[in-house]
C-alpha cells in the first residue's frame, strides 16, 4: 500500500502541467522518467535487498520502509546513498525535479541543432568536411592547412555533438532504469530492452545507409552503430552495478562498527530465512552511501580506462612518423570496435568504432547516479556542472602542454609552424593548433575539450525556469525528446533536398566528392543558401517532430516507437 506522501507527489507530478514540458512530448523526456523515478522508495538503483525481498514474500513492511516512513515524516526526505530518496512533496519539490530533468532535454536539442548544421556541410558538399581538409581528424596524419573559417569554426562548435549524445545517452539510462524499476521491470526485462533498442538502431542505421547511398554501402555507421552498442553495454554496466552495490552495502554492514550514537531500535535487514540482525538506522545510511560512492569511483575509473585504449590501442600511439605497430588482428570484425573501417568489398564504412566512444556513457552513468541521488537545488546542480566543466579543461590543456593524451604528436605542418619564431609544442603556434583534436578515434584532448563544453552548455541549461525553457526553448524540448526521429527526418530531407539546391545553387568545388571517388565535389558554398537550407530542415521537422511526440506519448512503455 502506497503511503499518503506518495500518493501526493504522484498527484504533484500529474496535476503540476505549468512546469512540464509540452503534453506533445512530456513522457518522452528526461522530465517524465524523473518524475517516474523518484515515485517510490528503491534500495540501490534497482531490484530489493534480501531485507526487502523476505518481507514482500511475507506480507510484512519491510524495515528499511519503515525507516524510509519514520524520517521522511521527520525530515521531509533522505538520501542513503543510492538510496532512491522521495522528494518533497508539493510544488517546490516536483519544481526542483522538473528543473534539473529539463537540462539535459534541452542540452540535446540543441546538440541536434547543431548536428544538423554539421551534416548540412555533408549534404550540400560546401567544404572538405573537418576543421582540416585532407584527412584532418585521424589518428596520426599530418596535416598542412587549415579548413576555411566558417568551416572551421563550425566543426569546432558541432565536435560537442557526438560526446554529448553518448554522454546524455548514459544519462539517460539510469533515468530509465529508475522510472522502468518504479513501473514493476524486473532486469531480465530491462536487459532484453537494452538489447532490443540496441538492434533496432542497427537496423536503423542499416536503412539510412542503404538510403543515402543508393545501395552502394549497407554498413554505414555515421554513429547509430557506436549508439546502439553503448547503449546495450552501458545497460548492462547499469545493472550489474545495482547489483553489485547492494552487495558491497551489505557486506559493509556487517564490517562497520557500531557509533554510540547510533539508536539500535528496531530490526533491520533480515535475511532470506527471517533470521533478524539489530542494525542501527545510520548504520545502513553509511553502508550505503560508501557503497555509492565507491561505485561511482570504480565506474569514473573505467570511464578514464576506456578513452586511454584509444592512445594505447593507437599503432603509432599517437606520433606521425613513427613506424605504425599493429596492436589488432586486421580483420574487419577486429578492428570495427576500436577503429575507422573502410572496406570496399564488404561495402562497409563505419567511422564511429563503439568502444572508442564508450567512455562517454559510462560518464552519463555517474553523472545521472548523482543527479538522481538527492534533491538537489538548481544551484547545487549549475555549481556541479560548473566544477566538473573546469576540472575537465584542466585536464585539456594538460594534455596540450604535458604532450599526453594525444593523437596528433607531430602531425600539425601549418604555415605557422613554419616561421623561425614558432615554439617548440606545436599546439602554441596558434589558436587553431591549441584546439586541434583527434576525433578519429577520440583522443584524451578531444574527450576532455567536449565534455567541459557540454559540462558549461548542462549547467547553463540547469538554471533557466522551466515555465521560461517551455516558451523560449520549445523548439529544443521537441528536438531533444524526438531525437532519434529527428536524425532519420533531418538525413533524409537534407540529402533529398539537396539534389534541387545543388542543380540551381551550386558549381564545382576544389575538393574531392567524398561519395564519387576520383570526381570533384559539386557544392553550395553561398553562406546564405547554406544556412537558410539549415534553416529549412529544422522548420519542416519542427511540426513533425511535435507530432510524433504526441503519437510516441500514447504508446506503452515498452512500444517500439519510444525508440525513436
Amino acid at each position: 500500500m502506497k503511503t499518503q506522501d506518495q500518493v501526493d507527489k504522484r498527484q504533484a507530478c500529474q496535476v503540476d502541467i505549468p512546469e512540464q514540458p509540452d503534453p506533445a512530448v512530456q513522457e518522452t523526456s528526461f522530465a517524465a522518467d524523473a518524475c517516474d523515478a523518484s515515485s517510490d522508495l528503491q534500495v540501490l538503483d534497482h531490484e530489493p535487498i534480501p531485507d526487502e525481498e523476505w518481507h514482500a514474500q511475507n506480507g510484512q513492511p519491510s524495515a528499511l520502509e519503515s525507516q524510509s516512513n519514520q524520517h521522511h515524516h521527520q525530515h521531509g526526505s533522505y538520501t542513503y546513498g543510492s538510496f532512491t530518496h522521495t522528494l518533497r512533496s508539493g510544488h517546490d519539490g516536483h519544481h526542483k525535479s522538473t528543473a534539473r530533468a529539463l537540462a539535459p532535454d534541452l542540452l540535446r536539442g540543441l546538440l541536434i541543432v547543431l548536428m544538423a548544421l554539421d551534416h548540412n556541410s555533408m549534404a550540400l558538399q560546401s567544404w572538405d568536411h573537418g576543421t582540416a581538409p585532407h584527412g584532418g581528424e585521424n589518428d596520426s596524419v599530418p596535416v598542412n592547412e587549415w579548413n576555411r573559417p566558417i568551416a572551421h569554426n563550425i566543426r569546432v562548435l558541432t565536435h560537442l555533438c557526438a560526446p554529448g549524445f553518448t554522454f546524455l545517452l548514459g544519462m539517460g539510462i539510469v533515468y530509465f532504469g529508475r522510472s522502468r524499476t518504479n513501473l514493476g521491470w524486473s532486469t531480465t526485462r530491462m536487459a532484453w530492452h537494452f538489447f532490443t533498442r540496441a538492434v533496432v538502431l542497427t537496423l536503423v542505421m542499416i536503412a539510412i545507409g542503404l538510403g543515402i547511398t543508393l545501395g552502394d554501402t549497407w554498413f554505414l555507421n555515421i554513429v547509430l552503430f557506436a549508439l546502439a552498442v553503448d547503449y546495450l553495454l552501458s545497460g548492462l554496466i547499469w545493472l550489474v552495478t545495482a547489483k553489485t552495490e547492494k552487495m558491497l552495502a551489505l557486506l559493509i554492514l556487517k564490517v562497520l562498527p557500531e557509533k554510540k550514537e547510533d539508536s539500535a531500535t528496531e530490526p533491520l535487514l533480515a535475511n532470506r530465512r527471517g533470521v533478524e540482525d539489530m542494525a542501527p538506522d545510520r548504520a545502513i545510511i553509511r553502508a550505503a552511501d560508501i557503497s555509492w560512492h565507491i561505485h561511482n569511483v570504480l565506474l569514473s575509473a573505467l570511464a578514464v580506462v576506456t578513452i586511454w585504449w584509444n592512445i594505447l590501442l593507437s599503432p603509432t600511439n599517437g606520433h606521425c612518423g613513427a613506424e605504425p605497430v599493429a596492436k589488432l588482428p586486421d580483420t574487419i570484425w577486429a578492428r570495427i570496435w576500436f577503429y575507422r573501417v573502410f572496406d570496399t568489398e564488404w561495402r562497409i564504412t563505419s567511422v564511429f568504432p563503439p568502444l572508442a566512444w564508450i567512455s562517454f556513457a559510462i560518464l552519463g552513468l555517474v553523472a545521472g547516479r548523482i543527479i538522481l541521488a538527492r534533491s538537489w537545488s538548481t544551484k547545487a546542480i549549475m555549481t556541479g556542472n560548473l566544477l566538473a566543466g573546469v576540472a575537465f579543461s584542466i585536464v585539456f590543456i594538460g594534455t596540450r602542454f604535458l604532450h599526453a593524451g594525444n593523437l596528433s604528436e607531430g602531425c600539425l605542418h601549418m604555415p605557422e609552424h613554419a616561421k623561425p619564431d614558432s615554439p617548440d609544442n606545436q599546439y602554441l603556434a596558434s589558436w587553431r593548433s591549441f584546439i586541434y583534436m583527434t576525433k578519429y578515434p577520440p583522443d584524451v584532448a578531444f574527450w576532455a575539450f567536449t565534455m567541459a563544453g557540454n559540462l558549461f552548455l548542462f549547467a547553463f541549461f540547469s538554471v533557466i525556469p522551466p515555465r521560461l525553457a517551455t516558451i523560449v526553448f520549445d523548439p529544443l524540448l521537441v528536438f531533444g525528446t524526438s531525437a532519434l526521429f529527428f536524425f532519420v527526418g533531418h538525413l533524409t530531407l537534407q540529402f533529398v533536398l539537396a539534389r534541387p539546391a545543388k542543380h540551381f545553387f551550386g558549381h564545382e568545388m576544389a575538393h574531392p566528392d567524398p561519395w564519387i571517388p576520383g570526381q570533384p565535389a559539386v557544392g553550395v558554398d553561398n553562406l546564405w543558401v547554406f544556412f537558410g537550407f539549415w534553416l529549412l530542415v529544422l522548420a519542416i521537422l519542427y511540426p513533425a517532430c511535435k507530432w510524433y511526440g504526441g503519437f510516441k506519448r500514447r504508446r506503452g512503455p515498452d512500444s517500439i516507437f519510444r525508440f525513436f
